[in-house]
């Protein structure tokens, strides 16, 4: 994959819940929309209202056609639905990057002790 989209959320702690569900769905629907799912990140500890989405594209190009695709499948928009009507994002920022060649996907060497 060409780029990485970072979205990152400042989500209502009390409605965690919601916004996992609302994550779940995303798994369904953005693969099928065009984008390669890195996958959704809820807090864990420490901060406790900032979430992540990171999603994979070819090409800056391929992420706009994917945003078109969105708008018109009728599971996405449910989707938007339920984060207008439940209001647990409070606030959503899009950053793109791009990977650095030979720093991602690299396993983990096991260390002989």
């Amino acid at each position: 994959m060409t780029i990485t989209c970072f979205i990152r959320y400042q989500i209502d702690p009390f409605q965690r819940d919601v916004f996992k569900e609302y994550a779940e769905q995303w798994g369904r629907i953005i693969p099928r929309c065009g984008g390669h799912l890195v996958g959704y990140f809820l807090p864990h500890e420490g901060t406790n209202d900032i979430a992540w989405g990171l999603i994979a594209f070819d090409s800056l190009a391929a992420y706009e056609a994917y945003r078109a695709r969105l708008k018109t499948d009728p599971e996405s928009l449910a989707n938007f639905r339920l984060a207008q009507t439940k209001r647990f994002i409070l606030r959503e920022e899009r950053t793109f990057a791009e990977v650095v060649d030979g720093t991602f996907g690299i396993p983990a060497r096991s260390v002989a002790g």
